[in-house]
């Protein structure tokens, strides 16, 4: 099979990357940085293997990436769409960009060449709405996007849903993790060797975590299913309390774990503050956001069960075993933690 990965110099991407030509498929990705394609096709040449892998450079939105991603795609037999913009706080048009945008040529360069199948990385984060939320199911309505990110990722769903694709299948998996993160856990283990990490509403939020390698078991399966149209959940189905993670956190990586409580209330109104502020001050991050403090302050669990019947979904690296994979990967690239 020959597939198109965008996004593949990115977190998922990579590992889809590098997973396809282990399996003997071609791949051809995408991606802005020249220097981490150059990761990506190292380490993919370093082993004798069947398929093979070769890069385009491309950002999406820019006034020749539709026309670049387009020749790229010739020949492909799916297209896995992995590129987009995913933090809690940047500029409106990036996510655009990057979310929207991306979608719009991704379809177009389908209706160009042909091609069948694409598998659409959307995200959890539409589910978000300042509330606990147990066991969603992906057919549940969806709130009103609680920044740009989800507004963005979520008219990109809509898009790959409303094609003219013969095949669309879109995965939400929540808060990915493993070898070669370089946001989730990093951000953590930054403030956890700093200072105190804070515990809202007694840390005791359920949160789900899903290990690199289960998503790209879930990309799999979504390349072979016979399905017009399905989204899916996918975690490791091992929801645990925030106060439970920070202590595995701890554990595995190998420092001590100090707790603060903080009323969630406050913190709420310190991101409130400096959300205000950054409206001001083009370009600067707020050090915390509405967003990334309700994410530990609420519970938000996913239901499995479509993935499980419908799509043969089953996790198979636990969040122990996960865990412990990317702490021995960090422990030998510590320029990533």
């Amino acid at each position: 099979m020959r597939v198109l990965i965008t996004g593949g110099t990115g977190f998922l991407g990579r590992h889809l990357v590098w997973h396809l030509v282990r399996a003997g498929h071609d791949v051809v990705f995408t991606g802005r940085n020249r220097a981490q394609a150059s990761e990506v096709l190292t380490l993919t040449h370093s082993e004798s293997l069947a398929g093979s892998a070769s890069f385009v450079a491309l950002a999406h939105g820019d006034p020749a990436s539709a026309q670049t991603l387009s020749a790229a795609a010739g020949g492909a037999d799916a297209i896995i769409h992995c590129a987009g913009l995913s933090s809690p706080w940047g500029r409106r048009d990036a996510f655009e960009r990057a979310n929207i945008a991306s979608a719009r040529e991704v379809i177009d360069a389908c209706a160009a060449h042909g091609i069948a199948r694409l598998v659409h990385i959307s995200t959890p984060s539409l589910y978000f709405d300042f509330r606990d939320r147990i066991d969603i199911r992906e057919n549940e309505p969806l709130p009103s996007p609680v920044n740009e990110y989800a507004r963005t990722k979520g008219i990109a769903e809509q898009q790959v849903m409303h094609s003219q694709i013969e095949s669309v299948i879109a995965l939400r998996p929540r808060a990915i993790f493993g070898p070669w993160d370089n946001t989730l856990l990093p951000r953590l283990l930054r403030v956890a060797r700093k200072t105190q990490l804070p515990l809202m509403r007694d840390g005791a939020a359920l949160i789900d975590m899903t290990y690199v390698d289960n998503v790209v078991h879930a990309v799999m399966l979504a390349l072979a299913a016979d399905l017009r149209r399905a989204t899916f959940n996918i975690t490791n189905g091992e929801p645990m309390p925030v106060i439970a993670l920070f202590k595995a956190l701890a554990d595995g990586f190998g420092f001590d774990a100090r707790f603060r409580s903080v009323p969630y209330p406050l913190l709420d109104a310190i991101a409130r503050t400096l959300e205000f502020g950054a409206r001001f001050a083009p370009g600067w991050e707020p050090p915390l956001t509405r967003y990334s403090a309700g994410l530990l302050a609420f519970s938000q669990t996913l239901d499995l069960t479509q993935a499980r019947e419908v799509l043969g979904y089953q996790p198979k690296v636990t969040f122990s075993d996960g865990l412990q994979r990317t702490a021995t990967w960090f422990a030998t690239h510590k320029d990533h933690a």
